[in-house]
């Protein structure tokens, strides 16, 4: 099978369920509402791409690169990133739906979330340090183990995380979603 090269490229619209986007390489390419929802994107390398108002929920990423990618306003359901390839692995979410997302055991230093619903999430295991998680839902998101030494969480709510668990040195929180520490605990606390 033939890889592909493409560079600086914009695709619109294109609905990649009836058509598969080629395997190959892109590069500084922007996809702008277009749907990937359960489509195999396996082996394929996006570099310095950014998706726009884009649909890849379900979409397969078995060792697929993802090497500073943007992803804006787009549905991303179930996507397992954690079978992604993790070689230079860079990424920015803004006014995303990530529900049942994986990022297991991926190391994410300094990612970026703004706007974004993460229910569901498995951080579990992950390198989050100086992650920012800029007015973010976490509800029922999974931290264990969760590296989030120097991460800002304070615009980020519905967390529950135990502090004896995850990694939380220097780590940014205000209140009143702080009490998501210590829901453990199984405390009354009055704000």
């Amino acid at each position: 099978m033939n890889r592909v090269f493409i560079d600086s490229e914009n695709f619109q619209g294109v609905d990649y369920t009836e058509i598969p986007l080629p395997k190959g390489d892109y590069e500084n390419c922007t996809f702008v509402n277009c749907t990937f929802s359960n489509s195999d994107l396996s082996a394929i390398n996006f570099v310095a791409c950014e998706f726009e108002n884009c649909d890849l929920s379900m979409a397969i990423v078995d060792n697929t690169a993802f090497k500073e990618v943007v992803f804006d306003g787009c549905k991303l359901l179930g996507v397992r990133f954690d079978n992604c390839n993790s070689f230079l692995l860079s990424l920015k979410f803004s006014d995303c739906y990530l529900h049942l997302a994986s990022f297991y055991k991926l190391k994410l230093k300094g990612i970026a979330f703004h706007r974004c619903s993460l229910q569901e999430v498995d951080f579990a295991q992950a390198e989050l340090s100086n992650a920012v998680f800029n007015d973010c839902d976490l509800l029922n998101a999974t931290f264990e183990s969760t590296n989030l030494e120097k991460a800002d969480l304070r615009t980020a709510s519905n967390y529950v995380l135990d502090p004896e668990l995850n990694r939380i040195k220097g780590a940014k929180f205000s209140m009143p979603a702080v009490v998501g520490l210590l829901s453990k605990y199984d405390i009354k606390i009055d704000l």
